[in-house]
């Protein structure tokens, strides 16, 4: 008994209060039920208590967005609904132009050096410029590395010049690398201005992520538009490459605060069972912009236009000002009720609907609440969660790790060795990454809405690993091998083995990192959803900020980062099983329902089959058990759990 005490003293096997305080239903009706069992003199001055204040708990209807303010409003079939879903993707297309815009405005050239003879003739050796395609983003998310390739040794000499010239195979006439000669000795802040645009992105999706939770994603959205058209559009009139880097910092730290605030805009609008089609259409979209790139640059011929020309159409954005709400589920998670009430009209009058089929009641309890004072949460509060902080936890290792290791099978098959290399077109190259980066979105379709979201990650992830570790054991084998004489082996069965696993492990990697952003989105809260966007949209690009690195030190080191994202690959399988399963689950709105999320059996029971741990409802049912079995058989104190 005095373990018991001290237990229901300690709140041991007790639910958790919910956010504003209130008791679980099941445990608040209990507690009713035994209260006038226990004083029954106090019953009277229970029942004389005035109502809960506007600080008390919230009624479950409101809190309830997808099953019943969503239905009230038509779902999806909603014109007004349908409207805004496309708003939505609109923008897609645009930053696509941006993400990809490093691959034309960075590419470094074919160049050599212009000396005058005797005849006023041009003379000079030539020196290959590497096979650079990188290529940073969400919405394609493909990583592609530029491998270096320093002049020889012996013509050290040639970067002494005073005159280069250049011949660019990205479209361009001039670009950013052949504007200012950034070759030889200058070589690095190419790469530095590479690191400007993914570190913008990282610090823009933390920050911006945070403010969204705060203020509201429409703010952020309209304000990264206006700033992305500042910055932006100054890029193009730079004088050096310092202020080239620098703008494309802040140009980088506006799109994150679009890409994040359009994401999440998007999972909020949509029922349970239309938010992975609707996101992956903005994928397409996106993927859309970069099949397109190619064709923009050779219409611009120079990268100042061709700037100009990816940063203008945001101009567009501007009137999502006026014709663009405030995410509503948002508004109603904390709990601003006036502001929900004069949207919900708005829908309604829009969707020209009658507020007197609300069957379930939504309007007269939302009429209840509107002094109500708003109730915001920032992401730092997931610390003190017990399930939700380590979804958030893995599915962000998830998503550094695909980006991450998506580097070193690109590098593999694009390799600086000349046999490793598919083909010098450039075209050729930014093709296949693209192709591959569309095939594996079009595979995630069928296999998520088969398997779910964790069936499909764990897939996918298998996947990576596999071609990780055969083509780090495999193909060394397959080399030690060939040297033997007689073995009949050559370098081109390990060099077609090696582009094979490339293949395979940049479609899956590719994968991985799309749908672990998706899931972190559906299983966070709305009251911190942008925060829990922010931080693993920046872990997607602190795993595509290896290539840089990478290049800036020629690609030293190459093998342990392969190894070392390798393993990363084996812990996240293991880690993926721990995951709550989110289709067709109702978004959870507020931190407890985050905390809900359990993890259920990857594969469902057999028909007459027990499981092994009881759910909650079955564990109310022995409560009492405990206490009666100590009475009856005077159980002493130091009797263990697993005894009692």
């Amino acid at each position: 008994m005095a373990i018991d005490r001290r237990r229901e003293a300690a709140g041991g096997g007790r639910q958790l209060p919910e956010e504003n305080g209130s008791l679980p239903a099941g445990e608040a009706g209990s507690a009713a039920a035994a209260a006038p069992a226990v004083a029954p003199p106090a019953a009277a001055e229970i029942q004389t208590l005035p109502p809960p204040p506007a600080g008390g708990s919230c009624s479950p209807l409101l809190l309830d967005y997808d099953g019943s303010v969503l239905p009230f409003l038509g779902g999806l079939g909603g014109g007004y609904q349908r409207t805004l879903v496309l708003l939505t993707w609109i923008p897609a297309l645009f930053i696509g132009f941006s993400q990809f815009s490093d691959s034309f405005l960075l590419d470094q050239p074919d160049f050599w050096c212009l000396e005058a003879d005797g005849q006023g003739n041009g003379t000079g050796h030539l020196t290959r410029g590497p096979a650079n395609h990188s290529q940073s983003g969400i919405g394609g998310m493909l990583g592609t590395p530029a491998l270096p390739t320093p002049p020889p040794g012996d013509n050290a000499s040639q970067c002494h010049c005073h005159e280069w010239q250049y011949r660019i195979r990205a479209g361009l006439v001039q670009n950013v690398v052949s504007k200012w000669d950034l070759v030889c000795e200058s070589s690095w802040k190419v790469h530095i201005a590479k690191f400007s645009l993914l570190v913008g992105l990282i610090f823009g999706y933390l920050i911006t992520g945070c403010i969204a939770d705060w203020v509201g994603r429409r703010p952020v959205l309209l304000f990264s538009v206006i700033f992305i058209l500042i910055f932006g559009l100054t890029v193009a009139l730079s004088v050096n490459v310092t202020m080239f880097s620098t703008l494309r910092f802040f140009e980088g730290f506006c799109l994150a605060g679009i890409i994040l605030s359009l994401y999440a805009l998007r999972i909020e609008l949509c029922p349970p069972g239309h938010r992975f089609m609707v996101t992956m259409v903005a994928s397409f979209i996106a993927m859309a912009g970069q099949f397109l790139m190619p064709g923009l640059a050779a219409l611009c011929r120079d990268w100042q236009v061709l700037q100009a020309v990816i940063i203008c159409p945001f101009l567009l954005m501007l009137l999502y000002w006026v014709i663009f709400p405030e995410s509503l589920r948002w508004l109603m998670a904390t709990q601003q009720f006036e502001a929900s009430r004069k949207l919900i009209l708005h829908f309604t009058n829009k969707n020209e609907m009658n507020i007197e089929s609300d069957i379930k009641g939504v309007m007269p309890e939302l009429e209840k609440e509107l002094t109500r004072r708003p109730k915001k949460v920032c992401i730092v509060k997931v610390v003190g969660t017990r399930n939700l902080w380590k979804n958030i936890v893995v599915l962000c290792v998830n998503s550094l790790t695909g980006f991450g290791i998506h580097h070193c099978f690109a590098k593999s098959m694009m390799g600086h060795e000349a046999k490793m290399t598919i083909t010098h077109n450039f075209y050729a190259d930014y093709y296949t990454m693209a192709g591959i980066a569309l095939a594996s979105c079009l595979a995630m379709c069928p296999v998520v809405g088969f398997l779910g979201r964790r069936g499909g990650l764990l897939l996918f992830m298998i996947l990576t690993a596999l071609a990780s570790l055969l083509q780090l054991g495999l193909l060394n084998l397959i080399g030690k091998y060939s040297q033997l004489p007689g073995s009949g082996m050559s370098d081109s069965v390990k060099d077609k083995f090696s582009t094979a696993f490339s293949i395979v492990g940049m479609f899956s990697s590719h994968a991985v990192g799309s749908l672990s952003v998706f899931f972190c989105a559906e299983i966070t809260p709305t009251v911190i959803r942008g925060g829990g966007l922010g931080l693993v949209l920046a872990s997607a690009g602190f795993g595509m900020l290896t290539a840089p690195i990478m290049e800036l030190h020629n690609q030293k080191g190459y093998f342990l980062h392969h190894v070392i994202f390798a393993c990363c690959t084996l812990i996240c399988i293991i880690c993926i099983l721990l995951l709550p399963e989110s289709k067709n689950q109702n978004l959870p709105e507020n931190i407890p329902d985050g905390e809900h999320y359990t993890r259920k059996p990857l594969l469902p029971h057999k028909k007459g089959e027990q499981p092994l741990l009881l759910t909650n409802s079955e564990l109310k049912d022995y409560s009492g058990l405990h206490d009666s079995s100590a009475v009856g058989d005077g159980v002493s104190e130091n009797t263990t759990a697993n005894g009692m």
